[in-house]
Formats: C-alpha cells, sequence, structure tokens
C-alpha cells in the first residue's frame, strides 16, 4: 500500500520533533560532550548541510534553464522589458511598506527602551559592506563562468537574460537551443521533486541542531524585540499581501496562503531564499497556476532582491538598539533608515546571516553603535527562520501580480485544492 500522505505534512511533523529534540538537549544534556561532539556537531550538522547544499546543488541550473525558457517563451524583448519592470517596482514597494510598518510599529512598542545598559557591551565585528556604487557594477559580470561557479544571482540573471535575447536574435540555432533548455529544465524539475521526498529526513537534523544550539531560553531577555518583529512580520505577510493579492491579483489570500505552505516550511528550515528557489518555483506553477514564463523570471529576480523580512528587521532592530542606548532619532533618520534598506535589498545575497551586514550599512548611515548588533545576535537565526518565510511569500505574491497583468496565471489551477500536491517521487525504475 503507498503512502499518499503529502510530502508537506511530512516536513511539517519532521519540523516540530526536530524542535522538540533540539530543544531537549539544549536544556538537559548541553553539557555531555559526547552528545555535542557526535549528535549536535556531528549528525544533526552532517545531514542538516547535506541537505541544505542539495537544494543549493539546483538552484543555479535550474535558474539558468527555467530563465531561458522564460524569455525565449515571451519571445519579445519589449514584454520582457515590461515584466521586468513591473516585478522590480513591486518588489521595491513591498521592501518600502515592510520597513515603513516596522518603524510606525516599533516606535509605538518601543522595545528595548528598559533594557539593561550592562547589556548593551556585546561585540559585534560586521564584515565590511561594499559600497552601493560597486553593487550595481557587479551586476554585469566580468566572468559569467566565475558567476555561475560562486552562484551570484544578480550576475547569473543579468546573463542568462542577454543569453535569451541573443538567442531570440539568433534564429533557427537559438530554437535547437531553446527546445534543448525545455528539456533540461523538465529533467531538473524531476531532480527538484527527488531532492523534495528526502526533505522530512534534512528538515529534521536542520531544526534539531539549531534548537540544540539556540534553544528558547535566549528569546526571554529579548522578548520585547523578538514580539515587535514577529508581529511585524505577521501584520506584513497577511495584511499587506492579502491587500495586494485582492486588488492587484484578484486571488482569494486564504487560498494563496493555505497553497503557499510547503514552499514556507522550506523557507523556515533552511533560512534561505536561494535555497527554497526550486520549491517555490515549483509552487508557484503547479499549486497556484502561474506561467512558467512569468515565474522562471519573477521568482529568482525576488529571492535575490526582494527583502521584505529582512526590511522589518532592520527596521525594529534599528529602533531597539537607538532605545538601549538612549539615542533620539529624527524624522530624517527614520526616512534615512527606509531609503537605505530598499537600496540594500538590492543586490543582497539570499543566504542566511546576510541582514546583518545590511544592518550595519543602517547603523551606520543614522549614527548608531553597530557593536550593538551583538545584543540580537542570540535570537536572530530563528527570526532569519521567519523573514524568509515573509520573503519568498512577497515573491509569489508579486509573481502572482504580475501573471495576472499579463494573463499568465491558471485560474482553475489556483482554485484546485489538489493540484500540484506531491505524495510521493516516482523514480525511473517505477514508472
Amino acid at each position: 500500500m503507498q503512502d499518499k500522505t503529502p510530502v508537506t505534512t511530512k516536513i511539517l511533523i519532521a519540523m516540530c520533533v526536530g524542535l522538540i529534540t533540539g530543544s531537549l538537549i539544549n536544556a538537559f544534556l548541553q553539557d555531555v560532550s559526547w552528545i555535542q561532539d557526535y549528535v549536535v556537531n556531528g549528525l544533526f550538522h552532517v545531514i542538516g548541510k547535506a541537505f541544505i547544499n542539495a537544494l543549493k546543488m539546483l538552484v543555479v541550473p535550474l535558474v539558468t534553464f527555467s530563465l531561458i525558457c522564460g524569455v525565449c517563451g515571451i519571445g519579445d524583448v519589449g514584454v520582457l522589458g515590461r515584466i521586468g519592470i513591473k516585478a522590480f517596482a513591486l518588489y521595491l514597494l513591498t521592501t518600502g511598506l515592510a520597513i515603513t510598518l516596522a518603524l510606525t510599529i516599533a516606535i509605538i512598542a518601543a522595545p528595548g527602551e528598559n533594557f539593561e545598559q550592562a547589556k548593551a557591551a556585546a561585540d559585534f565585528a560586521p564584515p565590511a559592506a561594499p559600497p552601493l556604487t560597486e553593487v550595481f557594477i557587479n551586476i554585469v559580470p566580468g566572468n559569467p563562468v566565475n558567476a555561475f561557479a560562486e552562484g551570484n544571482m544578480l550576475q547569473i540573471i543579468f546573463f542568462v537574460i542577454l543569453f535569451g535575447i541573443a538567442m531570440l536574435m539568433a534564429g533557427d540555432a537559438g530554437k535547437q537551443l531553446a527546445i534543448g533548455a525545455e528539456h533540461m529544465n523538465e529533467v531538473m524539475m524531476k531532480v527538484v521533486t527527488v531532492v523534495m521526498d528526502f526533505a522530512p529526513i534534512g528538515v529534521f537534523f536542520l531544526m534539531a541542531k539549531t534548537f540544540s544550539e539556540q534553544g528558547i531560553s535566549l528569546i526571554l531577555p529579548m522578548i520585547g524585540y523578538f514580539s515587535v518583529v514577529i508581529a511585524c512580520l505577521v501584520l506584513h505577510a497577511v495584511g499587506t499581501f492579502s491587500v495586494l493579492l485582492i486588488f492587484l491579483a484578484r486571488l482569494n489570500p486564504w487560498v494563496f496562503f493555505k497553497k503557499m505552505r510547503p514552499a514556507q516550511i522550506f523557507a523556515f528550515s533552511t533560512a534561505s531564499s536561494n535555497a527554497t528557489i526550486p520549491v517555490t518555483l515549483q509552487v508557484v506553477e503547479q499549486r497556484l497556476g502561474v506561467n512558467n514564463i512569468t515565474a522562471s523570471f519573477t521568482v529568482p529576480l525576488g529571492a535575490t532582491i526582494n527583502m521584505d523580512g529582512t526590511a522589518i528587521m532592520q527596521g525594529v532592530a534599528t529602533v531597539f538598539i537607538a532605545n538601549v542606548y538612549g539615542i533620539d532619532l529624527g524624522l530624517i533618520d527614520y526616512v534615512t533608515v527606509v531609503g537605505m534598506s530598499i537600496l540594500a535589498s538590492i543586490g543582497t545575497a539570499g543566504v542566511p546571516g546576510v541582514g546583518l551586514i545590511m544592518l550595519a550599512m543602517v547603523f551606520n548611515q543614522v549614527g548608531l553603535p553597530v557593536e550593538g548588533i551583538g545584543l540580537i545576535l542570540g535570537v536572530d537565526r530563528l527570526l532569519d527562520m521567519l523573514r524568509t518565510v515573509v520573503n519568498i511569500t512577497g515573491d509569489a505574491t508579486v509573481t502572482s501580480i504580475v501573471a495576472r497583468g499579463e494573463n499568465e496565471i491558471d485560474d482553475t489551477v489556483f482554485n484546485d485544492p489538489d493540484a500540484g500536491i506531491i505524495t510521493e517521487v516516482a523514480l525511473p525504475h517505477q514508472v
């Protein structure tokens, strides 16, 4: 008898069991050296990291072939430019709304006002952030092979779009390449389903390791900051995205969020927008009904430049650190934070922890002590998991809006509760 339980349900169960297992180890076995050496830093670390690498392994080839199919499928450079401008503008809009919401709620809630000053001595040495001019210059790859090897998503997207346009201009030679890219894209989507079949195991070990190291107790001293960030993330995801879906995409938010659950679970467990790209693409196309032509362009772009969750963290953290150190920020400072967060999101890689680098840039700009970031490091990993969920939900929201505008979304698929559900993976010998 075949197991018909959806992979998403298995992942959710694995995530909960991993959370409980990790928390118990943190609470009762933290001083047992062999548990830490062989279980937490051994078994949990190796299998969890291997699963993350398996997801990252899919990203570059999947984005490359999918994006080529998208560009060639559009077939018109003018239409491609229109889709790109729409997506780019919407991503910047949602990031601006996110940081504004975060600052407004944080100013009202005032986290950090009664925080012990002694705790403000935490040390943090931020990596050097590149100048914004360098970020824009580096969008154009000096060496495309190096960009593919390092997984630099903006450079890859730039090169592949340029290559796809050249294929359209090349006539028959380009058409032959496009057919090959379509076949490769189909194969890569099958590889995605195979990796997803092992997802519950990977997610269990990832969650177990995170909570073995972090524990629930670290949240308690930072409960004010932690609570405000979560409240802002929930309000933005449920409120802002729902309004955009209703009025711009003409879609039911309840159905949308229900169908986004597989990608959201992956985003939470990996804390990486880039690593979640294969699952996001699969959900957007097979569950939401967005045409591959649109999704293959907007999803990778969103994973690279859409940082709504990170922007929310920056807004709350700015107010929190200012309150801890007793520094008054004026209207100009808050406007600067909004502008810096929007600009910094462009060219930021969707990998864990990058938000701290962006936060250091914002703090330097408004005159806050960068070492204050050390205060939030303890809970940042947990919040990073949550804000990645918001980031990929924003990617899917913008993709749905753009698809609606281009008439590239299938409402029949969107309204079908069983569309795209994966219960098992058919390996070649099973066919």
